[in-house]
């Protein structure tokens, strides 16, 4: 059986007249172009060139055999430029959209994962609090925290209920407890803040449960919160799905709902079937369903106690 790549060199030899020039223009020796040619005759049992001092002739079974061989080529070199076009399509810019906290607790860790699996996937990645507009293309993929999935033309899948609760460092438990109740935990310095969203729904919760003079520092973003509260500054409600993973991080009460609000992977309906867009979406659905399973197995074990 011939090797179907001596196609492009019994072509190459044709169209120049010699395995020199042919050599040149395939970037090969002289020697490989020969040798190619010689076991393509051999593989076919014909003599395809006269090897005449002045060049190579093609014999009569070598004109025969052209249009066949140049037939294939261009056939290998559809196959590359489709295979090359494909990649294009599957690769390239993918636009994520997701608050600070979810960028940099969840996301991270799981987007260095696809760059291993898929380099050719460039992930820019927008963690600002302003809700990027997926239908007027502002960004490809959002995680989004929301009672419903709302918004013209999105379509994507629930990744788990938004759930809250109190934690401290572990530094923080050994040097002071960890409280366990509302009225204990009035008696902690509180880290305030977060910003944008997170930061309306945490003061609120704050004023509800008699407890804003307990607070001892405010920050801008629930990243500043955290490291607040990994420093052992004090105590700070944060995001289950943030935190509750985090080794350094104690959970000090039971987790509760945040009004309702679910976590959604979303896109745009008129982004769903590309390829790259879609493989984004399957790998961080699988992870970050992975990932709220794994929290809220954990937030069932070991539960404390809460008292008013």
């Amino acid at each position: 059986m011939f090797d179907w790549n001596d196609a492009r060199f019994f072509v190459a030899v044709a169209d120049s007249g010699s395995t020199l020039a042919a050599g040149r223009m395939l970037r090969v020796s002289q020697t490989t172009v020969a040798r190619r040619i010689a076991a393509l005759e051999e593989s076919l049992c014909l003599i395809l060139f006269d090897k005449r001092r002045a060049g190579y002739v093609l014999t009569g079974a070598g004109e025969t055999l052209l249009h066949e061989a140049r037939a294939l080529q261009e056939a290998a070199e559809a196959l590359g430029d489709a295979a090359s076009a494909q990649k294009r399509e599957t690769g390239g810019t993918v636009r994520l959209t997701t608050e600070e906290s979810y960028a940099n607790g969840v996301l991270t860790p799981m987007l260095r994962e696809l760059h291993e699996l898929r380099p050719d996937i460039v992930i820019e990645l927008d963690a600002s609090e302003e809700i990027r507009d997926l239908e007027a293309g502002a960004a490809d993929i959002a995680v989004r925290v929301s009672k419903e999935m709302t918004g013209s033309g999105l379509v994507g899948r629930k990744i788990g209920t938004d759930l809250w609760t109190v934690y401290c460092s572990r530094s923080y438990a050994e040097a002071h407890g960890v409280p366990r109740n509302r009225r204990e935990l009035a008696q902690h310095p509180l880290i305030g803040g977060g910003g944008g969203r997170v930061g309306r729904y945490y003061g609120l919760w704050l004023k509800e449960n008699g407890l804003e003079h307990a607070v001892a520092m405010t920050h801008g973003s629930v990243t500043g919160i955290i490291a607040a509260v990994r420093s052992g500054v004090g105590c700070a409600a944060l995001p289950c799905m943030v935190a509750e993973l985090d080794p350094e991080l104690v959970r000090c009460l039971p987790a509760t709902t945040n009004g309702g609000m679910e976590i959604w992977l979303l896109t745009h309906e008129r982004q769903r079937h590309s390829p790259r867009i879609r493989t984004v979406l399957d790998f961080l659905g699988e992870r970050l369903k992975r990932h709220a399973l794994s929290v809220e197995a954990r937030l069932h074990q070991q539960v404390p106690g809460l008292a008013a």
